[in-house]
Formats: structure tokens, sequence, C-alpha cells
């Protein structure tokens, strides 16, 4: 069997855990239209026996990064840190965009940060169902003219486009081998850690920009009975002001955001769920050490 592991960069919000998702063929990874969705390393476990379309037997672990850029607290920091810290421990890169290089600072960045490593690198330009074709072709060529990277691929995460070809190019690279995971594991993160982030998710999707930043979720109880997991986790905020639009009048976004995770979460678990959730305020967590540290964001 060939494995090995392979590392999904890029700026905030360019599909990455769209695509690894895609890979998988089932969500691990939430994934919404804010940036800086993804705070910590999320590893997919990909399996597959050999067929006609790849004749091989492949286990490789697909590292999920939280998006590279500047940070301003010491929680962006961590994520920064977290994604660059992979460049040096996975067998192939595989690094997304979705816009030209000379259009902005953060994939200059990056690009300057993957000229002095030798691990493979495959450039996935991804949402090819948004672009133009001239669009992709001049985003193809300014990559290209860099000289990084063994292949370019056009994707459309969202779309499951070409997908396939990821995985076929990323193969290549991998090694004879153990087999690090059972087969039929998708992911190596306990369940709990899975619901909190389903969480998190919706209240992403509930609230404005101001607010979810600064949002983390802790499991208090996670408690498997025979017909019903009884879940209660609390949301944190950094403002009592953010606390009021996290409930919202009459307690309306908080049932809204609770209903929308306990339906998931049912799914996920193929079980009943009771979920409760409360909402308190721990005023600048993003930089405090302690904080970070208990909510799981630092070693």
């Amino acid at each position: 069997m060939k494995t090995g592991f392979v590392g999904i960069i890029g700026r905030p919000n360019v599909g990455k855990s769209t695509l690894l998702n895609a890979i998988l063929g089932e969500k691990i990874a939430i994934t919404t239209e804010k940036p800086q969705t993804t705070r910590n390393a999320i590893r997919g476990i990909y399996t597959h026996y050999s067929d006609d379309e790849l004749p091989e037997d492949l286990q490789m672990i697909f590292i999920d990064t939280p998006g590279i850029h500047r940070p301003r607290t010491k929680l962006g920091s961590y994520m920064t840190d977290a994604a660059i810290g992979t460049f040096k421990e996975v067998d192939a890169i595989v690094y997304i965009v979705d816009d030209r290089l000379s259009e902005g600072p953060g994939d200059k960045y990056i690009v300057d940060l993957l000229d002095d490593i030798v691990t493979p690198k495959i450039l996935v330009i991804n949402k090819i169902d948004k672009l133009q074709p001239d669009e992709f072709a001049e985003i193809y060529k300014e990559y290209e003219e860099l000289g990084l990277f063994e292949e370019i691929i056009g994707v459309s995460a969202k779309e499951g486009t070409h997908v396939e070809n990821v995985i076929r190019e990323v193969s290549q690279f991998m090694e004879e081998g153990p087999m690090y995971f059972p087969d039929d594991m998708i992911t190596e993160h306990p369940e709990r850690f899975v619901v909190s982030e389903i969480i998190r998710e919706k209240i992403l999707m509930y609230l404005q920009d101001e607010v979810p930043h600064g949002v983390a979720v802790e499991i208090e109880q996670y408690k498997e009975e025979e017909k019903i997991t009884k879940i209660h986790a609390v949301i944190y905020c950094e403002k009592k002001s953010h606390k009021g639009m996290i409930i919202g009048k009459g307690g309306r976004k908080l049932k809204g955001i609770g209903k929308s995770a306990r339906e998931e979460i049912e799914a996920l678990l193929g079980t009943k769920v009771y979920l409760e959730l409360w909402v308190k305020v721990k005023e600048n967590w993003r930089d405090s050490d302690i904080a970070l540290s208990n909510f799981g964001y630092k070693e």
C-alpha cells in the first residue's frame, strides 16, 4: 500500500475544507462563506483499494489547515503557525488559490514561504465554476511561470469537478508504507470535537461578521445513553453585546442555532440528540494563552 500525508494550504476562504470534504465524500470539516472558519488542523483519512480508475492501494491523510494570514491576535498566530508547521511534515502540499497572484499580498506571502520548501507542491485553482476561461488562463499562467509546482489543476470543490484529478496527482508522491488507520475511518478527531465544530458552523451561519471570530464552543457534557446522546455546550463570546446577538430576541437566534446543529449532529451520530446551549462572556479570550489552551487552540 502507498501511504503518506498531504497538507492543504491557502489563504482564508479559498475552499480548503470544501476540497477535503469532496475528496472524502463526507463532511468532516465545517465550511462557511466567512474567512478563517477553520481554526485547527483537521485530518481527513482517504483510503482507496485499486480499481480501473486508480490501480493502487492507497491511504492518504489530508491535513486541512487554517487559512494563512498575517495574524492580529494570539489565536490568529496559532492558526497561521499551525498551517505553516505542516509544510515540512508532509509528503506533498496542495496549495489552493481562487484568484490571480497579482491581486493581493496574501498569496505572494505564501508563495515566498513555499519557495524555500522542497516538498512536492501541487497548485489547485478552485472555483472554476465561477471563472471565465480567460480568467482561469491568466491565473494558470501567473503561477506556472513561477516554476514551483509539479502540476496545476483547475477544480470546483463545491461542485466536485475534477477532484479525482487532485487525488490522482497527489498519489504519485506517496510511498510504500503501513496503513496508519482502519479503512472505515475518515478522521482521527473524536466525536466531541466534530460536534463542537458543527455548533460553531451554525453560529457562523446565523451571525453577523463582527461576532463569529470571537466565538468559541466548549463541550461540557457528552453522555451517550441507549436511545439518546445528551450534549451540553457553552458558547463563549468576547463582549456582552455579542451575547445578546447570539441569543437573539426572545432567544430565537440561539434556538435556531441549536435546532440546526442538533439535526446535523443526529445525522452524524445516527441517534437522537438532546442539545442544550449556554452563552457566556470571556473577554478577549483570543489573546489569552490560558483560554486558547482550554479551547484546544494551543499546545
